[in-house]
């Protein structure tokens, strides 16, 4: 037994839980995991997250209550070891949007509908402290990890259009999507997202993976939700619950547009990098097939007038064909 299987033992054992069945859940792109277990009826989420890399179950946990106390379905955390990254919390089932989406796409339009009336709810509501704030540089910046890990990975060196990627970026924020912040989720999506048909209204929709919240642009969680990586959204369903959301907030959709297609270009750019050093640096290479699509999101964005000087450094990208990604894939980790 290694180090942290003891410390997971170790605490299991303080916890009651250590005479529990246990399997794999789930992973994602991050070094966490998580397993189910089992202890007679009852049943809980052991959430291992090392420390150390990035993600910190005091954050889960602070946002959790947050969410809590405003009557929303974030797990309940039942016990915790922060020194070594391991949380047990509520089990809320197995309802995902994405696996009931697959069976029930009848089901899409009520389950989003829901989605996004959990974000203006949030939105309503002052956020906990200590969020990161970032400005619209700091944004620009996260956005060049296409230039920095997918077209380095595609070409072999970083296009010298960065810099002016960067003042395009930036200058794009800054005119559209650099207005007051609210709390953003940040992975808002079908994956992340569950129906819970024994709650009650918004409590309805479950809520995981938010511990690296922050404060964001309105419109940010709802382009998450739209714009998603990993499942096509129709575009009658996109734009019915872009009206919602606008009407929500007292908006018109045609002043939304141009924030949605700022931060759905800002997001798509950022997954491109991300999923090119998933599977670069972390040997993870099953991320590439999601690029296309983000691909095409990005290029829906960009095709939004008030994107023309960012679509023009953007064309220094190298489209994602699949000599591109064989490329990336043939890159050792």
């Amino acid at each position: 037994m290694n180090d942290r299987s003891a410390h997971m033992h170790a605490f299991l054992k303080d916890a009651g839980w250590s005479a529990a069945r246990c399997a794999h859940l789930a992973g994602d792109a991050s070094d966490r995991s998580y397993h189910r277990l089992w202890l007679g009826d009852a049943s809980a989420v052991l959430m291992d997250a090392p420390p150390g890399k990035g993600d910190d179950p005091a954050d889960f946990i602070h946002i959790a209550a947050h969410l809590r106390g405003l009557g929303l379905s974030a797990p309940a955390v039942l016990a915790s070891d922060l020194a070594h990254g391991f949380l047990l919390l509520e089990d809320l089932g197995d309802g995902l949007f994405a696996r009931l989406l697959e069976q029930a796409p009848a089901d899409e339009m009520r389950l989003y509908t829901g989605a996004v009336d959990v974000l203006t709810h949030i939105h309503r509501h002052a956020p906990p402290t200590g969020l990161p704030n970032l400005s619209a540089t700091d944004w620009a910046e996260a956005a060049a990890f296409a230039f920095d890990h997918y077209a380095r990975a595609v070409l072999g060196h970083v296009p010298p259009e960065r810099g002016a990627f960067i003042t395009a970026m930036t200058a794009a924020m800054k005119a559209h999507a650099d207005g007051p912040r609210v709390m953003i989720l940040r992975d808002y999506h079908a994956e992340n997202l569950l129906d819970l048909p024994a709650r009650q209204g918004l409590a309805r929709i479950g809520l995981l993976d938010f511990q690296l919240a922050q404060m964001g642009q309105p419109g940010y969680d709802l382009v998450s939700l739209l714009q998603d990586a990993r499942r096509d959204v129709s575009p009658a369903l996109a734009q019915a619950m872009i009206a919602r959301f606008a009407a929500a907030r007292g908006e018109s959709v045609a002043d939304l547009a141009p924030r949605i297609a700022i931060l759905g270009a800002q997001r798509a750019l950022r997954i491109l990098g991300i999923f090119a050093r998933l599977a670069v640096e972390k040997g993870k290479p099953q991320y590439l097939r999601l690029i296309p699509r983000v691909w095409g999101q990005l290029q829906d964005n960009l095709s939004h007038p008030a994107l023309a000087e960012l679509r023009l450094v953007c064309a220094a990208l190298p489209a994602p064909s699949t000599d591109n990604l064989d490329r990336i894939a043939r890159h050792d980790p």
